[in-house]
């Protein structure tokens, strides 16, 4: 058995702009990682790095420009080790709406809940950076 996390959001933004803040380092590390490099092409690694200890890497395993990007962990730790993650997009009446999903946790244990409780934090960090370009410090994130 494994685990999953879900969420959903709209972002009232053009459908480029919300692609290229889940897709390009240089907007990636505007509300996730600290330091990030990576190609949104089928089989390139991303480098999320967060600190010396969670410097962790990732296969993008599908990319589909303004519809999808999705991600399977390769170098991270024991519980996202397993995991993939993905960005689905789908314009509905001028806006863009995100179904967000994490898969393939191993347990249900203290950090995959942490991890949820932070995707939604992030998410919402996504969605200010695109609708209104606010930046919150890396050291604030969750």
């Amino acid at each position: 058995m494994s685990y999953s996390i879900y969420h959903d959001l709209e972002i009232n933004e053009s459908i480029d702009k919300v692609f290229q803040a889940i897709t390009e380092p240089e907007h990636l590390i505007n509300w996730w990682p600290n330091r990030c490099t990576g190609i949104p092409k089928e089989n390139e690694v991303y480098n999320f790095y967060f600190t010396p200890d969670y410097n962790w890497y990732g296969k993008v395993i599908k990319v589909n420009q303004n519809k999808s990007f999705h991600i399977k962990m390769t170098e991270s730790d024991a519980d996202w080790n397993p995991t993939s993650f993905g960005f689905d997009l789908e314009q509905k009446k001028g806006k863009i709406h995100i179904q967000f999903w994490h898969i393939g946790w191993p347990e249900c244990n203290t950090h995959y809940k942490r991890s949820s409780f932070c995707w939604a934090m992030l998410l919402n960090g996504l969605k200010n950076y695109v609708e209104s370009g606010k930046i919150i410090p890396f050291e604030k994130r969750e």
